[in-house]
């Protein structure tokens, strides 16, 4: 049993034979849950500390080490895994803990196991909220003037991007891998806002400490990513869900946002200004501004229900 009080609380869970989670617990026991889910290849510490504590003023906020990421097992060169056992991986941590339901924020690939969730077990979910992902859904986007538009014909990834994911990655010492990072960051955060190199190394520093070493994890880039569309599932969908957008997104940028929010029946798109695949200081305060007003409102919605 957890214990009853605001404090942090560390704990690992058995999500497959020979695989354990990270996950880590902070806000009051008997407040709604929350489970925060992070992109390919980040770790849980990877959501920022004031984000995670302004959460958890409303909400036991509960956060994980992916596979392959952070403290948790790194198994994929022995066993190699499907991306769908990440988005197993999301039940197997609220079945660890406890938790029958919650409410799931997801970024980037974590926005897409949340999508898999919602459509594969909506019972286990108050509610969704998704961040820089894009529809695991063949429906065309339908734009503002009423055409439509394929999905293979949306936005494509920024070029600074691809060419940043593209280049092989050396083992120069740690300090060296920190600044490579810092670097990957400020491709992904976009224009829109001022970059600030300090915190992103912090954060990445951050990071090494948890993991208890700086080797990067590719293995999410290389898992199978077959069997992910729920284009039917996604269009049925019953719970409530938020999409936020970034103006400055270069991954999944406008209208995949918009795109995403007509997939899932019933979303709705809140824009944070100057975002981009990041979450830098200036987003802090609006992410958890709407995503404790969504999360409330659910709440209400299924109170006010009974």
């Amino acid at each position: 049993m957890l214990q009853r009080e605001t404090g942090v609380e560390e704990r690992f869970v058995d999500a497959a034979p020979g695989i354990r989670l990270w996950t880590e617990q902070r806000g009051p026991a008997d407040a709604p849950p929350l489970l925060l889910i992070m992109g390919g290849q980040a770790t849980g510490v990877g959501w920022p500390e004031p984000l995670v504590d302004a959460l958890a003023a409303r909400h036991r906020v509960i956060r994980y080490d992916h596979r392959d990421t952070g403290r948790s097992t790194w198994s994929f060169e022995d066993r190699p895994y499907r991306i769908a056992d990440l988005a197993d991986d999301v039940s197997a941590v609220l079945d660890g803990l406890g938790v029958a339901r919650a409410h799931l924020v997801g970024m980037s690939l974590g926005g897409m196991l949340a999508q898999m969730v919602l459509a594969d077990h909506p019972e286990r979910l108050l509610s969704a909220t998704l961040i820089g992902t894009c529809a695991l859904s063949t429906a065309p986007y339908t734009r503002p003037d009423g055409g439509t538009v394929p999905v293979a014909e949306l936005p494509g990834i920024a070029p600074e991007v691809l060419e940043m994911w593209a280049r092989p990655v050396a083992d120069h010492g740690e300090q060296a891998e920190i600044e490579r990072r810092v670097e990957h960051w400020r491709v992904l955060a976009g224009d829109r806002l001022p970059f600030a190199a300090a915190y992103y190394r912090a954060l990445e520093r951050q990071v090494v400490a948890h993991t208890g070493h700086y080797r990067p994890s590719t293995a999410h880039g290389r898992a199978d990513d077959g069997g992910m569309l729920r284009t039917e599932e996604l269009a049925r969908n019953e719970v409530p869900t938020l999409v936020l957008s970034g103006p400055a997104e270069p991954v999944f940028p406008p209208p995949h946002p918009q795109h995403l929010a007509q997939a899932i029946r019933g979303a709705e798109v809140v824009e944070i200004p100057g975002m981009g695949h990041a979450l830098p200081l200036e987003v802090h305060r609006p992410l958890a501004e709407a995503i404790l007003a969504h999360t409330g409102a659910a709440h209400g919605a299924a109170t006010g229900a009974h």
